[in-house]
């Protein structure tokens, strides 16, 4: 990856198929990289990955800064628990592969 990658995505959100498309608009290894949406469901979306050393390990943080059609409605009913449980998944996938930084 580098600044400038392009990644397409197709993804079924509430049953509806949908396209995705970010582009790398940093790129700071190993300490972070953030992704903005080119094209998809949001009308922003920037991804910041953030990587740490700590405790003999690599802490990851996520920081999302999005914007949707619908205001607040649409956030609360739809945005907000489809993030949660894709970080869930996220969250839950990486620790059984990678173990838990408990």
């Amino acid at each position: 990856m580098s600044i400038g990658t392009t990644i397409r995505y197709r993804l079924r959100l509430h049953g509806i198929q949908l396209r995705w498309q970010s582009e790398i608009t940093a790129w700071e290894p190993p300490f972070r990289f953030v992704d903005t949406q080119v094209r998809g469901p949001y009308r922003q979306w920037i991804h910041e990955h953030t990587f740490e050393l700590r405790n003999g390990g690599t802490l990851m943080k996520d920081c999302v800064q999005y914007a949707v059609s619908g205001g607040a409605l649409v956030r609360k009913l739809f945005v907000a628990p489809d993030l949660k449980r894709i970080f869930d998944y996220r969250r839950a996938r990486l620790e059984s592969l990678f173990g838990s930084a408990k």
